[in-house]
């Protein structure tokens, strides 16, 4: 089968998104009954897809593209390029650090991606298709397991933490972007050709409408597991103030 243009919510798209939804309920429920050992060992299998994907990426375009094309355009420099890192690593050692940031910029990111791809031009079963869906995809399942299988939970602190850091990350990508003449994180210019909302201001206006949306999407993701948390108090007042897995802990 010869690989076509990428279709927005064509079968593949529509089939990737379910497979992604399938294994992201799956795999927690799977190892909720098993011994401890299963979730670590689905966890490294995971983090070990997530990373051996960027692997074979990279090498991929340093062979069809250049060592230069490659450090200017496909470097883990972007949200979802760093996040497929963080992930990893939460996967592997359990680190609540890494998961803070790995849950709000993977859900928030990832999950975007998956759902409407932004500059997509190979459809299935061109070699892009799949490894741009195993890179996202795997995000968005890996923190998903890594909060119901592993036990971990967002927080208003790590929601803090997650904001901090992009913005860091971003005045740190801002200076790879001037030396490499890049635009990681589209910090010098939106996306070519989008058509995302988000982008509707001008340069550099519209990196504070990204600052607000990236806020309040944190704030949407988070909101599930604190009115848990806060409900939990309402029905039990002796419930301790934080908890390892609870909204306020550090």
């Amino acid at each position: 089968m010869e690989p076509s243009g990428f279709q927005t919510f064509g079968v593949p798209h529509l089939a990737a998104i379910a497979l992604t939804a399938a294994l992201a309920a799956f795999l927690p429920r799977y190892t909720a009954r098993r011994q401890p050992k299963v979730a670590t060992r689905i966890a490294i299998v995971i983090a070990a897809i997530l990373l051996a994907n960027d692997l074979v990426y990279w090498t991929y375009r340093i062979h069809t593209a250049g060592v230069d094309a490659w450090l200017q355009q496909y470097l883990p420099l972007h949200v979802c390029g760093a996040a497929v890192q963080l992930t990893a690593f939460t996967l592997i050692f359990r680190n609540r650090w890494t998961y803070d940031i790995a849950w709000f910029w993977g859900i928030t990111g990832a999950l975007n991606a998956v759902l409407t791809p932004g500059g997509m031009d190979q459809g299935f079963p061109a070699y892009r298709f799949f490894q741009y869906f195993i890179a996202h995809s795997g995000i968005v399942i890996g923190v998903i397991f890594a909060t119901f299988g592993l036990g971990m939970r967002p927080r208003l602190r790590g929601l803090v933490r997650a904001f901090v850091t992009i913005n860091l990350f971003a005045a740190a990508v801002a200076v790879a972007n001037w030396l490499l003449d890049a635009n990681y994180m589209y910090l010098r210019a939106p996306p070519p050709g989008t058509v995302s909302p988000f982008f509707f201001a001008p340069w550099p206006w519209y990196l504070l409408v990204l600052e607000v949306v990236a806020m309040t999407m944190f704030l949407v993701v988070l909101a599930p597991f604190a009115w848990k948390r806060l409900s939990s108090r309402s029905r039990d007042p002796r419930a301790p103030g934080s908890s390892a897995g609870g909204v306020g802990s550090s």
